[in-house]
C-alpha cells in the first residue's frame, strides 16, 4: 500500500484557537491502476461510521466509483476497502491533523476470478433505490440482482416498458421485484413485468396461499427464508422455484440471532451464533427429504437490514456470455452455489450440482472442489439425504440410496455465520426413487398443524377461510408421512 502526505496550510484566523478541518482523499486502484468501484467502511476514533457527502450509504458503509474525497475533523479514523467476496479486503487507520490533506492509495487485488470460470453472482432481494442500484452492483462486482419497489400496500405505481436493466456489458437488475411479508412470512414475487397486486391484504388474510395461487404464470417465486411459519402450507400448494438459506439473518458484522417471527429453533440444539444459520439448512434438508427438487437462493434485504448489497449470493454456473434468463435456467436447473463469504465451486464424477445420476446400483460418487475465502474454514462436510460427514478433495463416497447430496463449507468465525452452500445432486438408483422420508414428513405434519393451532386461537376477520389452505397442507403432509 502506498501511503502520499500532501500538506496544504490553510489560512487561519489570527488569535482564534478552534481547529481547521482537514481532508481525506481515499483512491482505490485495480491491479493495472484504474479506479475501481469499491465499497468502504470509515470509522472515526470514536467508532462510528462516517458518510461521504452525495454517495449512496447505509447503515456503516458508502459505495464508490474508486475515488472519494472528505473534509473531516482531525483525529484517529480506520476504514476497510471491500468488492465482494472475490477481492481480498484491505484495512488501515489513518491520523488526520489540523489543516492536513491526506491521500491514500489502496490497491484491490483478486482473490479468484469466478465469471471466468463460468459462475456468476446474483441475489434475488435488494432494498435500494433503484438510481443507487448500477454504482452499488459495480462496487460489489454483482452481475444480477432483483430490486424489490412494490411490497403488501406499498404499491409500485411507475409503469416501466422494460424494467430489466442491462448495463456494463454482463450485468443486470430487475425493477419490478415484490415482497408478500406478513403473519406467515415472506414471499419474492419476481420477474413479473408489473407489480401483483396484494393491496388490503392483513395480517393473516387473505392467506398468502391466495396470491401464490393467482400469480401471474411469469412469476418466479422465492421463499425468502425456511423458517417462516407458512412453509410447509406454500410447499404444499406447489409454485415455489426457490428458497432463501443465505438470507438476511446473516450479516457481515454479525446474526441476528433470532427467528423474528418463524417457527423457531431449538435453543439447546442450536445455541451458538450458527443456530440460525443451521436451523435454516437443516429445514432444507428436510424440504428435499420429502421429495422437492428446489435451489437454494440468496438474498441480503441492503437497505431494510445492515448488509451491503450481495452479501449473501448465489452463484450460477453458465456456459457462454450471461443473459438474464440463463441465469434464472441455470438457478432452476441448481448448477448453483450460495455463499456469504468462501467460494465453492465443486463436480461430482464430473457433474455440477443440480444432475441427476440414475444407476441400477450403487454409485461411488468422487469429489472434486475448489474453494477460496478470506477467512479460515472450520469445515467442508458432505450432506447426504440430512446427514454430514466431513469432506476431502478428491475423496469418494458410495451412495447406495436414491436420494440427494450436497457440499457445505463454513467459515472459523465465531460472531457470525459465514458458509457456503451447493446446490442439490440428486441419485435416483433402479427403480426405487426418493420417497419421502417418513420423520421429514412428520416434521413438516407437525409444523403445519402448529401452525394451524397458533390461527385458530386468533380472533379475526376471514379466519375459516384463511385456514382452509392449511387444512389442505395437512392433509398433504399426513398423506406423505403415511
Amino acid at each position: 500500500m502506498k501511503v502520499i502526505l500532501r500538506i496544504s496550510v490553510l489560512a487561519l484566523i489570527a488569535g482564534t484557537n478552534f481547529h481547521v478541518r482537514g481532508a481525506l482523499e481515499l483512491l482505490t486502484v485495480d491491479q493495472s491502476n484504474q479506479p475501481i468501484p469499491c465499497r468502504i467502511h470509515l470509522r472515526d476514533g470514536g467508532g462510528k461510521p462516517v458518510k461521504a457527502p452525495e454517495l449512496p450509504f447505509w447503515s456503516d458503509h458508502f459505495v464508490c466509483t474508486g475515488k472519494v474525497s472528505l473534509t473531516l475533523s482531525p483525529g484517529e479514523y480506520q476504514y476497510e476497502i471491500e468488492r465482494g467476496p472475490e477481492y481480498r479486503s484491505i484495512s488501515n487507520s489513518i491520523t488526520l491533523r489540523d489543516s492536513e490533506t491526506v491521500t491514500v492509495t489502496n490497491r484491490l487485488r483478486r482473490i479468484v476470478d469466478l465469471a471466468s470460470e463460468g459462475w456468476w453472482s446474483g441475489e434475488t432481494h435488494v432494498h435500494r433505490k433503484p438510481e443507487e442500484i448500477q454504482l452499488h452492483m459495480q462496487a460489489e462486482d454483482l452481475h444480477f440482482a432483483h430490486v424489490i419497489t412494490w411490497w403488501n400496500n406499498r404499491q409500485n405505481t411507475n409503469t416501466l416498458s422494460n424494467p430489466l436493466i442491462r448495463f456494463d456489458g454482463n450485468r443486470f437488475y430487475h425493477l419490478m421485484a415484490g415482497e408478500d411479508e406478513r403473519g406467515g412470512g415472506a414471499l419474492l414475487y419476481l420477474n413479473l413485468p408489473k407489480p401483483f397486486d396484494i393491496t388490503g391484504s392483513k395480517r393473516e388474510f387473505p392467506s398468502s396461499v391466495k396470491f401464490l395461487k393467482d400469480a401471474p404464470a411469469p412469476a418466479w417465486v422465492d421463499i425468502e427464508k425456511s423458517f417462516w411459519w407458512d412453509v410447509p402450507i406454500w410447499l404444499a400448494h406447489g409454485r415455489v422455484d426457490s428458497i432463501g438459506i443465505a438470507h438476511n439473518h446473516h450479516h457481515r458484522g454479525g446474526m441476528l440471532d433470532n427467528e423474528a417471527w418463524g417457527k423457531a429453533r431449538d435453543g439447546e440444539r442450536f445455541a451458538t451464533k450458527h443456530g440460525n444459520g443451521l436451523w435454516t439448512q437443516e429445514i432444507y434438508f428436510h424440504i428435499l427429504n420429502c421429495g422437492f427438487r428446489i435451489p437454494p437462493s440468496a438474498g441480503s434485504a441492503s437497505g431494510v437490514l445492515p448488509n451491503p448489497v450481495g452479501y449473501n449470493r448465489a452463484y450460477v454456473h453458465l456456459d457462454g456470455e450471461p443473459t438474464w434468463e440463463k441465469w434464472h435456467a441455470g438457478l432452476r436447473a441448481g448448477r448453483v452455489f450460495v455463499s456469504n463469504g468462501p467460494l465453492l465451486r465443486s463436480r461430482a464424477n464430473g457433474q455440477l450440482p443440480g444432475h441427476v445420476f440414475k444407476s441400477g446400483e450403487a454409485i461411488d460418487a468422487r469429489f472434486q472442489f475448489q474453494l477460496d475465502s478470506r477467512e479460515p474454514i472450520r469445515s467442508v462436510e458432505l450432506i447426504h439425504n440430512g446427514r454430514a460427514r466431513p469432506l476431502k478433495e478428491g475423496d469418494s463416497v458410495r451412495i447406495a440410496e436414491s436420494g440427494w447430496f450436497l457440499l457445505r463449507a463454513i467459515a472459523d468465525l465465531d460472531h457470525t455465520f459465514r458458509f457456503a452452500c451447493t446446490g442439490p445432486w440428486y441419485v435416483e438408483i433402479g427403480d426405487k426413487p426418493l420417497r419421502a422420508n417418513k420423520e421429514s414428513a412428520q416434521f413438516f405434519l407437525d409444523w403445519t398443524r402448529e401452525r394451524r393451532g397458533r390461527l385458530e386461537q386468533l380472533d379475526f376477520a376471514g379466519k375459516d377461510e384463511a385456514l382452509e389452505p392449511v387444512r389442505q397442507a395437512e392433509a398433504f403432509w399426513k398423506a406423505k408421512a403415511d
